[in-house]
């Protein structure tokens, strides 16, 4: 341990927490900020040594759910003016820098990575990495008529503005946005469609094939204390329409869908091998990131190069192994991103994982499972990680986040084992110009004419089938959005047959184009 780099930057500390207070008393919840305040302290008791809180000099929180861009429904925006410096002030720490994040399901990876970073560069010496989602909370109480007075108490407003930091950029396009394309729940099941057709297997046999494929993460989900649904699912429980599992997206049931209505929180603390041995943090506690990387699609859906890759994925994953001096059989751990069945598929197709890998796809239970916290359910898996790797002196894990939709990638290696040498992050904006400028189609907004299917959904609710949404390609290979006739006949045939492929005809309209099957 002598010729470690002093620089060298170092996980010491992790908790999380899952609060169950939304279905029995929902005015007992702890507000977002002491739900964070719980899990700091914790992961400050987690590391040991002393004097920590007061050597903290980087706050950073993941960005809620209800701050992030679009249209929240009934949740509250930007309720907390700071929440990186409300939860320092909680803890006693006093950080010069406080940053608020984008949203993504890739920031906490992201954060992790740019951490480390500056801590190699000196630019950082202790920093602590937060998050919670209190959705159940909150809808709970808004449906009670409840005022929790979270906006009002003394967390709301500590008297200052948090750094922003990340890419900010929305999700989607006006024109995706008037498609339906806004929601996780719709552009999902376009991917999952577009593998299903890659696999040449029919709706029904890849329904079937779904169930096998997330019934293993509710074991581990049932397995985990911290999981929001600690239940077994079987394959055909999950797989089979029912009153309680009625089709989102197809061909997505409710069992395959992320669960974003929890209270959790989790935290991370990262130093330096320096400074942990000047705050006398046990060496038995030490977590080295060995790998990372970070990358994204093309940025909006209706670009993307296909919809049954991610060529920023399979980027990362290149980068960080290979900064890892390492490959994907030397990982003992796995947990890919998997708010649906799609992103992992991907994941697994531009990592090298099967699909049935018997080490496993998750460590938690998956966010249909274990629970998806929004923005920050990654800090979960890593604080899992830590907590795993530890246990297993030696051995490595992988982590992965995704941000958006099948749009911002991260990845990180970690393990007890130490790195070599000095530690260094290759700038993401290196490869990051070479996915930008792949070959992708030209996207026309008011299509007319002849045209096929590239992939599909149909949206339902609990009111039943609603429509349609096809991305086709014209008769000069340009890329549309439609939506189709909404008429049941039309919406049942798409939900059995192989319908990518299908041609038919385009007509744009003012609001939304409409696709007509030959």
């Amino acid at each position: 341990m002598s010729t470690l780099d002093s620089r060298t930057p170092i996980l010491v500390g992790g908790a999380q927490f899952t609060q169950r207070t939304a279905k029995t008393n929902v005015k007992e919840s702890l507000s977002p900020i002491e739900l964070m305040e719980k899990v700091s302290k914790d992961a400050i008791a987690n590391a040991g040594g002393t004097g920590l809180a007061a050597a903290i000099d980087t706050v950073a929180v993941v960005r809620f759910t209800a701050d992030s861009p679009g249209d929240q429904g009934r949740l509250p925006k930007r309720m907390f003016r700071n929440p990186p410096q409300s939860v320092a002030n909680r803890i006693g720490a006093k950080p010069r820098r406080a940053f608020y994040t984008a949203t993504g399901g890739n920031t906490p990876q992201w954060l992790v990575n740019k951490t480390a970073e500056e801590i190699a560069n000196g630019e950082c010496e202790v920093a602590l990495l937060a998050g919670a989602e209190y959705i159940a909370s909150m809808l709970a109480a808004v449906k009670q008529g409840i005022d929790l007075g979270w906006a009002s108490g003394p967390d709301s407003d500590p008297g200052s503005d948090p750094i922003e930091i990340g890419d900010m950029r929305a999700g989607t396009t006006d024109y995706e946005r008037r498609h339906g394309l806004a929601f996780p729940v719709n552009v999902y099941p376009l991917f999952e469609n577009g593998l299903r057709a890659m696999k040449r297997r029919s709706p029904a046999e890849h329904l079937k094939w779904l169930g096998e494929f997330f019934s293993p993460f509710t074991k581990v989900a049932s397995e985990n204390p911290y999981s929001w649904f600690p239940t077994y699912r079987s394959p055909e429980e999950i797989s089979t329409p029912s009153e309680k599992n009625r089709f989102v997206g197809f061909p997505y049931t409710k069992y395959l869908n992320a669960v974003i209505e929890v209270d959790m929180a989790a935290a991370v603390l990262m130093t330096s091998v320096a400074k942990a041995r000047e705050l006398g943090i046990p060496e038995s506690n030490w977590v080295y990131l060995h790998g990372c990387g970070d990358a994204a699609d093309i940025w909006n859906v209706s670009e993307r190069v296909n919809y049954h890759s991610s060529p920023a994925i399979r980027t990362i994953a290149k980068r960080a192994f290979a900064m890892a001096d390492m490959d994907v059989g030397d990982v003992s751990f796995i947990d890919l991103y998997s708010c649906f069945p799609s992103a992992v598929e991907i994941g697994c197709q531009e990592f090298g994982i099967p699909t049935d890998d018997p080490r496993g796809l998750t460590i938690t239970g998956g966010l249909p499972y274990f629970g998806g916290a929004g923005n920050d359910y990654v800090m979960h898996s890593i604080v899992q990680m830590t907590d795993k790797l530890r246990a297993h002196p030696g051995k490595f894990g992988l982590c992965t986040g995704n941000g958006w939709y099948v749009t911002k990638h991260s990845a990180g290696i970690y393990s007890t084992r130490p790195t070599k040498g000095a530690w260094k992050r290759e700038d993401p904006k290196s490869y990051q110009k070479d996915i930008d400028a792949m070959a992708h189609p030209t996207v026309i907004e008011k299509p007319n004419g002849p045209a096929k299917v590239e992939t599909y959904t149909v949206v339902l609710d609990r009111r039943g089938k609603r429509f349609g949404i096809v991305v086709g390609r014209d008769a000069n290979d340009a890329r549309f959005l439609a939506h189709t006739p909404d008429d049941d006949a039309t919406l049942d045939w798409m939900m059995r047959e192989e319908i990518i492929g299908k041609t038919g005809t385009v007509t744009s309209g003012e609001v939304t184009n409409l696709f007509r099957f030959g």
